[in-house]
């Protein structure tokens, strides 16, 4: 009996020894091995068997974590004191180095955070810390991710949640910005009535640019209307003349044509070119004909002059 119960209590013994040394490390997770307080090694996920009491495992969350920085007072540059608080994402790179290496991993980060927070804020004035928040994040995550590599640790991303100045500089900043807002006002409203009097000025402008225009072609047309009337007038004045030129014209050669058919004596047609130029040269017609034969004409004005003086012509 006593054989039996000892068997018993040594299997049970076993059974627990053996389940102590069934391990399961997940997905996330990575097992660091300790044999007889030394490092053995680390293990990636799974089903793990190691030696109870020899060896021990020790898991390491893989996963990216965050870290609340308490809010703390900083001195900017210009002398401004304000109250800042942030937010660290970090994640695990090395479960060796974050066991081994740093024994209190978010306190040692969170007082380098904020070491590190009054460096970069105090070497800014109140108006960059309030409107750099990008820059003061990145510069604080590098200055981390240096620090905390040796850790073996990969600071993803800084993020500044607030930057609170004193009570009494946030109402001369809503003063300040109240005043610039009413500077603005002002300004934008008088570039408005600004471009409004331009506006009108260049229309008043265009307006007597086309009016001139306008009178200037009313004058150009009316010039050229007249010009055509004078030019039509005198058209008309020398049609006219040259219409009563040829009619007279064709009224000597008429007259001369039907003197040459009657076969008029010498005198006669003595006497009658004295009566046709007596009609011509009446200062009526701007243009006189001649006959060209003046011999014949000639002879027969001196055969009129010996009749007056009552000589014979034959003589």
């Amino acid at each position: 009996m006593a054989a039996v119960i000892f068997l018993g209590v040594f299997a049970f013994v076993l059974f627990i020894w053996m389940a102590a040394g069934i391990k399961i490390v997940r997905p996330y997770q990575k097992g660091v091995i300790e044999q007889l307080g030394r490092y053995k090694g680390t293990v990636e996920p799974g089903l793990k068997l190691i030696v109870p009491v020899i060896q021990s495992m020790t898991k390491i969350d893989m996963r990216e974590r965050v870290i609340d920085v308490p809010p703390q007072e900083v001195i900017t540059k210009d002398n401004v004191t304000v109250t800042v608080d942030a937010v660290i994402y970090y994640e695990p790179t090395d479960a060796q180095r974050l066991i081994y290496n740093v024994a209190n991993f978010i306190l040692a980060i969170t007082k380098l955070a904020q070491t590190n927070l009054r460096n970069v804020i105090g070497d800014m004035s109140l108006d960059s810390a309030l409107t750099s928040r990008d820059t003061v994040n990145v510069a604080l995550r590098e200055v981390l991710d240096d620090a905390t590599d040796k850790w073996g640790v990969r600071v993803v991303r800084v993020e500044i949640q607030r930057i609170d100045p004193p009570a009494d500089v946030m109402h001369a900043m809503h003063e300040q910005m109240k005043a610039e807002r009413t500077r603005r006002a002002v300004v934008l409203e008088a570039d408005g009535v600004k471009q409004a009097e331009i506006t009108r000025a260049e229309g008043e402008k265009q307006s007597a640019i086309l009016t001139a225009e306008g009178v200037k072609q009313q004058e150009i047309l009316r010039a050229e209307g007249q010009a055509q009337a004078i030019e039509a007038v005198a058209d008309a004045e020398r049609y006219r003349q040259d219409t009563v030129a040829q009619g007279e014209a064709q009224a000597i050669r008429s007259v001369y044509g039907a003197i040459h058919e009657g076969n008029p004596t010498p005198d006669l047609l003595a006497i009658k070119y004295l009566e046709a130029l007596g009609t011509i040269a009446d200062g009526q017609a701007t243009k006189i004909f001649l006959p060209a034969e003046l011999s014949s004409t000639m002879g027969s004005l001196g055969a009129i002059a010996e009749l007056f003086t009552g000589k014979d012509p034959a003589e």
